[in-house]
Parts: C-alpha cells; structure tokens; sequence
C-alpha cells in the first residue's frame, strides 16, 4: 500500500503528541521512523510506532523527558536521558559531539538511561553532511551467544560509521553485529514468512528459518567469533564509558513495556580539516566508493553498490510514498484508533485493502 510522506509523518507525530510527547520530539520520532521505511529498512519504520506507543502509556518511556547533562569536559560528554525517546536524545547528542568535534577536533558524547534511537546512520549521516566523520553505536539486551554457547550474553549492537563524500552518494556503514537484526525478523513473523537459517536458532541453539522460533530463541554474529567479539565491545564501550547499562543490565525492547529498556548510546564527531583540507577528502572518498561501484562483478551480477548506496538508491525511487505492508497498516490504523486519533485516509486504505 502506498502512502504519502507528508500523510504518514502527520499521522505518527499525532499519535505521539496524543499520548503526552511534545511537538517537536513528536516530529523528530515521526520523520526518523517514516524515513527508514523510505530506505527500505522496515524493521526502524513505522513497526516500532505501537511498541513506543504501548511503553508510554506503561511508564517506562516518558515522553517528556528531559536530556540532562553528567559530565562536561573539553571533548567529552556525558548525558542521561531519562529513559525519554531515542531520537530527540540522539540527535542532541550527536549535535553536542559535532559542536566539540569542531572546536576540539575530535567530540564524543554517550548517553545512558536512554531508548530505542531507529537507523544508526541517521546520526552519523548528519556529521557528515557537515564535513565531519560520523561514528554511532549502542548496546541493546542480550541475543547472541558466544561462538560455541548456548546463552544470550550480547545484543546485536549496531554500529554506523559515515565519511564526507564529493557527489550526491552517501559513503556510510550502518550494521547491526548479528546476521539480521531482530526487527526483520519480526517483520518476517508478521507477514508469516520464513528467513535464512544462517539468522538465527530456536531455543535450543538449533539453526531454524522459522521466524517465531527465532524470537525465543538466539540470534547468530555475523562472522562467528569476530561479530561477537566486535559486539561485545560495542556492549562495553556504550556502557562503561556512560556509566549506563551493558549486557543483562539491558532490557528486552519487546518485554515488559512498564520496565525501561535502559541502553546507553555512544556518538563520535572527527573534523576532517584537523588532517587536510576537506575537500580533498571528499574527492578521494568517492574516488574510493566508485572504484567499489566499477570493480569486477561475478557471474550472474549485474552491479556493485558503495557503502549505504542501496538505501540512497531505495529513497530516490520511493519519490514522495511510502509502500507499506497491509498489515503493518492494519497494526497503524488500531494504534491511531487505541489513543483516539482519527484519521479518515488510514480508514480508507484499510477499506481499499479489504475490498482487494
């Protein structure tokens, strides 16, 4: 199904501020959710939208919080976010790390008591839009075991790493430490399909595609001992450094929606111009992500893509609609309905689907 931009933002943010969030952090949450289901990443889009929905309404998310400031110190900070939402804190941490970043050459910010933040690479594509390596990453509860065990001890921990580029192309990393992440593993349970057994196991540590199983039981790292080993760093880096929650200490983004997920977040700003002049950085980036672009292909491949170029590519093609999954609308058109939000064309294409 395919929906307007502007009409999808307008109805996320109402039904935010309809449960206490204010204008603009309602906004914030709106655009970062409704961009990621632009760029085709579907678990960080509107999906999470009756997750946060259903958090503020227990108590574990408040949807006023207010960022307080720890630690301030030449080019280091430390926040507390008090369990508010992820995207308003994430990007005032990001814009404290890109102010120290310019002033001091290289800002690092962490954030503890925090929450669920979306596409890691909407925090580190800001740093470099402005002529600044982006670095983001966090801890999330426990999914992985180690290489040869059979218990959750690390999440899947993304981390983004964004450079300035010369040309219309972003030249970013964004990836979570296991296979998959967990979210596309949900969106696979809830439109009944199947995924790779290389993603996850059941309960028992047994490789299976099927998607409920997965959820009980553990995801698999990326490159074995290596995606562990990165993971598990991630873990204490955002944790240790904050002062926040690592490991156990986690919660379960999907359990309990009255006790606080408590994630700790980690943002990094390196002003390029402290190494040479940026804009002969930029000119040899995309030198580099076109060599990428150009290089050989094997048999049966028709093109290669640069780093974070597919989701570029997805966004431009989208134009100015999102293509929801029907049931994902369906899930939207309850959440409006559950705090009283009315919205006539969420109505209608729930009508249009039912009639298909």
């Amino acid at each position: 199904m395919e929906i307007p931009v502007d009409e999808l933002r307008d109805v996320v943010a109402r039904i935010l501020k309809e449960v206490g969030v204010p204008d603009q952090p309602a906004k914030t949450v709106a655009e970062s959710l409704v961009d990621a289901d632009l760029e085709g990443v579907s678990s960080h889009g509107v999906l999470l939208l009756p997750l946060y929905v259903s958090r503020i309404q227990a108590g574990s998310v408040a949807p006023d919080a207010e960022l307080t400031t720890v630690i301030d110190s030449d080019a280091v900070t430390v926040l507390d976010a008090g369990h508010g939402l992820g995207q308003p804190s994430g990007d005032r941490a990001m814009e404290i790390a890109i102010a120290k970043g310019k002033n001091f050459g290289l800002g690092l910010t962490v954030v503890r008591r925090a929450f669920h933040f979306g596409m890691t690479r909407r925090y580190t594509l800001r740093a470099a839009s402005l002529g600044l390596i982006g670095v983001a990453m966090c801890n999330t509860r426990p999914l992985m075991p180690a290489p040869g065990g059979a218990e959750r001890l690390v999440g899947n921990n993304p981390v983004s790493i964004a450079l300035p580029v010369a040309g219309e192309i972003p030249l970013v990393l964004d990836m979570a430490m296991s296979e998959a992440a967990m979210g596309k593993i949900r969106v696979a349970a809830q439109a009944g399909g199947t995924i790779p057994e290389s993603w996850a196991t059941d309960s028992h540590g047994v490789p299976t595609s099927d998607p409920g199983e997965a959820i009980e039981g553990m995801l698999l790292p990326m490159g074995g001992h290596k995606g562990f080993g990165m993971a598990f760093m991630v873990d204490l880096l955002c944790g240790l450094l904050s002062g926040g929650s690592w490991g156990p200490h986690v919660q379960p983004l999907y359990g309990d929606p009255s006790v606080p997920y408590d994630c700790s977040h980690l943002f990094a700003a390196i002003d390029v111009s402290r190494f040479r002049p940026v804009g002969e950085f930029q000119e040899s980036a995309a030198v580099a992500a076109q060599r990428v672009r150009d290089s050989k292909t094997a048999p049966g491949v028709n093109r290669l893509y640069s780093s974070g170029e597919t989701g570029w590519r997805r966004r431009l093609a989208s134009g100015s609609k999102v293509t929801l999954d029907p049931s994902l609308l369906s899930s939207l058109v309850e959440c409006a309905r559950s705090v009283g939000v009315e919205v006539g064309w969420l109505s209608r294409y729930e009508e249009d689907d039912d009639h298909g």
